[in-house]
């Protein structure tokens, strides 16, 4: 039986700042918390309903009610097994390849795909502004599947880190040169922007080459969904 401090204080990292403060993040779902088991991420606590769902240390998981597992998820309907992980120090940023940047990237379904997205094709970094939504937010993480257990993500000064990275800096912008005739170089930042407002004028003037995704039907849809466009530019410049 879980005490309710316990319960209260797994409740609560469902808030950043209680994640910042306590620097754990919890992932609900037994295929996400089964992979994140299986990577370099520290485990805290995990809790399941069901003691054949995982395999492991018995003073690692603990078996609980499913009474008890809803008064600590996040979910209307969860999912039968919620771990509890150390959120890792961030590395060094490596510009020996690509690295995608996120300037004021608000929504937790767009950034879990976006994580998600840079896992497929071997973008091993990403850089968020500070008001980007949290990599740790439940819904960022129900989106990666996972993904989050092999990416590098740093939160920071995006425009003093774009202006000591020494390289090609790329962004989406409606007005930017058609992205099926670009060059791309071996190494570079990509900028993706926010989605109501796109790139800010601040890191605009960063941008070493504008890059769009030309419209091949009617003028009736303004723009592409940030997660969308940033899965056709890569796809580009993985093809070179």
């Amino acid at each position: 039986m879980v005490v309710k401090s316990q319960i209260k204080f797994i409740r609560n990292l469902q808030q950043k700042k209680y994640r910042a403060q306590n620097k754990l993040f919890v992932v609900e779902g037994v295929k996400t918390v089964r992979e994140l088991l299986n990577s370099s991420l520290k485990v805290y606590k995990i809790y399941v309903t069901d003691n054949t769902l995982l395999e492991g240390d018995g003073n690692i998981i603990e078996v609980i009610s499913e009474g008890e597992l809803k008064k600590m998820s996040g979910l209307s309907t969860p999912n039968k097994v919620l771990g509890v992980f150390h959120i890792p120090v961030p590395g060094p940023l490596d510009f020996s390849d690509w690295v995608i940047a996120l300037d004021d990237v608000r929504d937790p379904g767009n950034l879990g795909t976006i994580i998600r997205l840079c896992d497929w094709f071997g973008v091993k970094s990403l850089i968020c502004s500070s008001n980007s939504v949290d990599c740790y937010n439940p819904k960022v993480l129900q989106a990666t599947m996972g993904s989050i257990s092999r990416m590098n993500i740093v939160y920071g000064n995006l425009q003093g880190i774009i202006s000591d990275s020494g390289v090609p800096v790329y962004g989406a912008f409606m007005d930017g040169a058609e992205v099926y005739k670009e060059k791309f170089t071996q190494r570079g930042i990509l900028v993706m922007g926010n989605e109501a407002n796109g790139v800010s004028e601040a890191i605009e003037a960063l941008i070493d080459k504008k890059i769009t995704i030309p419209q091949f039907g009617p003028k009736t849809t303004e723009s592409l969904n940030v997660a969308t466009a940033t899965a056709i530019l890569l796809n580009e410049i993985r093809r070179g």
